[in-house]
């Protein structure tokens, strides 16, 4: 195409980096493992011969040395030499990829948000504004982890609201009964006003779904989120009729928006579904979600307050907040939120790589001036 000359893929690489475990350490609900320690991360790195490049970045345990095999092994080769705007293309290997090697799901989307990466680079914009954009800036709320006893979730609670938060989302103890008195308690102390959350991490079988769920309606809760392991439809379309509480499901289940349209049409996602480019195909996997709930007039809430998810929340029309992690107490406000409690959209082109991490010096052009 004339004034667009071909880009090729010439180099796929992998860089190890350390990623310091939080301090202090946290936990979740019970039967859960907890924060991780120190361990390392790793970086994807997809240059072209015009010398740019597109980065995306690993953080789960155990994936650094998995995206350096799966590199090694199957990547590289694939995709060297490919043109790195197909992206819908090198998505579809990508799936191909996986019928026979199963990969872990944060590897699903890594190539995904790459290429993102470098698109928004190459013409010199960020990522959401590149998708098309919807909006510059979005509420945040506060995602808790797991706190000791009712006292400190209370305490949490009201510092998150003197911070500016929005909103709060619990993960408390996996205890149905235990949960429930929890969230009137919690609802009682902020008021009715103060939009409140709760996911369950998939820690309840049916009947204690619909136990906490019917209590978590009575407390006046947005959305119940991931009460069971999403691997039986039918049992969260039993769990949507038994509860008036709208559901946000479709999380941590395999197949993107394929298996999202299975919660939707069962009738299983009365609120929405997760979209993520972690654990849904990349930011590809996440676009595709988001319409098809779109079209069915259901939500798409963003996972997690990585880069990728900050730029879907920009880009995502049917998304309601930010979802931003406090780990300790006392509580410290994620600096990308303002006084008002709203993220705003990234400026820098591409995605961006967060800063804090000790990237080689081969990355740094990467790193530089992102949050």
């Amino acid at each position: 195409m004339k004034g667009f000359p071909p880009v090729r893929i010439t180099h796929v690489e992998t860089f190890r980096v350390p990623l310091p475990g939080p301090r202090p350490p946290f936990v979740w609900r019970r039967g859960l493992l907890g924060s991780a320690p120190d361990g390392e991360a790793a970086v994807l790195r997809i240059g072209t011969d015009d010398g740019l490049a597109g980065v995306a970045l690993a953080t789960r345990p155990g994936m650094a040395a998995a995206v350096a095999d799966l590199v090694d092994r199957v990547l590289r080769d694939e995709l060297v030499g490919a043109d790195p705007l197909q992206r819908e293309y090198l998505w579809h290997r990508i799936w191909e990829i996986d019928r026979t090697e199963e990969l872990p799901l944060p590897a699903l989307g890594l190539v995904d948000i790459a290429l993102w990466d470098l698109a928004g680079r190459l013409v010199g914009q960020p990522v959401w504004r590149l998708i098309g954009g919807f909006r510059t800036r979005i509420p945040a709320y506060a995602s808790t982890v797991t706190f000791k006893d009712t006292a400190e979730y209370l305490d949490v609670a009201m510092q998150c609201l003197e911070l500016g938060y929005r909103a709060i989302k619990l993960h408390a103890w996996g205890d149905a009964r235990a949960d429930a008195e929890l969230a009137h308690r919690l609802r009682e102390h902020v008021g009715d006003d103060v939009p409140l959350m709760y996911d369950g991490s998939a820690g309840f079988d049916l009947p204690d779904a619909i136990y906490l769920g019917r209590a978590l309606h009575e407390a006046g809760f947005l959305w119940y989120e991931e009460p069971m392991r999403e691997f039986s439809v039918s049992a969260y379309r039993g769990l949507a009729q038994a509860v008036e509480i709208p559901l946000l499901v479709a999380e941590t289940s395999d197949g993107a928006h394929m298996n999202s349209a299975d919660f939707i049409a069962a009738g299983a996602a009365t609120f929405g579904v997760r979209a993520s480019a972690s654990m849904r195909g990349g930011m590809t996997g996440a676009l595709r979600t988001a319409h098809l709930a779109e079209a069915f007039r259901v939500r798409a809430e963003v996972l997690g307050d990585e880069m990728p998810s900050r730029h879907l929340s920009m880009a995502i029309p049917n998304t309601t907040f930010h979802e931003s992690m406090v780990t300790a107490n006392p509580v410290v406000k994620k600096p990308e939120i303002d006084g008002d409690g709203f993220v705003h959209a990234p400026l820098d082109p591409g995605i961006a790589l967060p800063a804090g991490l000790d990237y080689p010096s081969t990355l740094h052009p990467y790193v530089e001036g992102s949050i």
